[in-house]
């Protein structure tokens, strides 16, 4: 038999990393994958909140670009290769996260000639904001 928890409880419980689990007992685990303080947040009274699921073929190079926002990035098969104006190449395995700052040109591509590469891609930024912002070398 399923347990249920009154909302408060639960509320409590996601404030300390505690979740129900869906069976009959037990509780589900939750796994931190990463966890950064950023600066350059939107501060508007709304944000939007966008997940974007990204594919590069091998060999596939992103516009040279910046974000106004941070953007987090979890690759989850291939290898991404971020290449950030004034920093060294960053390469974001699968089940890694990096955090790409705000108003830094950047370009990122799928450095293998053979596996694709597929990431997630978490942001909050105001509403109706470009994804990225075309950029000049």
């Amino acid at each position: 038999m399923l347990e249920t928890t009154d909302v408060r409880t639960a509320i409590a419980a996601l404030s300390v990393g505690v979740t129900r689990s869906g069976k009959a007992s037990g509780m589900a685990t939750l796994t931190p994958l990463h966890r950064e303080v950023v600066a350059g947040m939107p501060r508007a009274e709304n944000q939007e909140v966008r997940v974007i699921l990204a594919t590069l073929q091998p060999g596939d190079v992103t516009p040279y670009h910046s974000h106004r926002f941070p953007v987090t990035v979890y690759v989850t098969e291939g290898v991404f290769r971020l290449e950030l104006d004034g920093r060294d190449p960053v390469e974001i395995h699968p089940g890694e996260v990096f955090v790409e700052p705000p108003h830094i040109k950047m370009t990122g591509r799928n450095p293998d000639p053979k596996t694709t590469a597929r990431m997630a891609l978490f942001y909050v930024c105001d509403p109706e904001t470009p994804f990225a912002d075309p950029a000049e070398r």
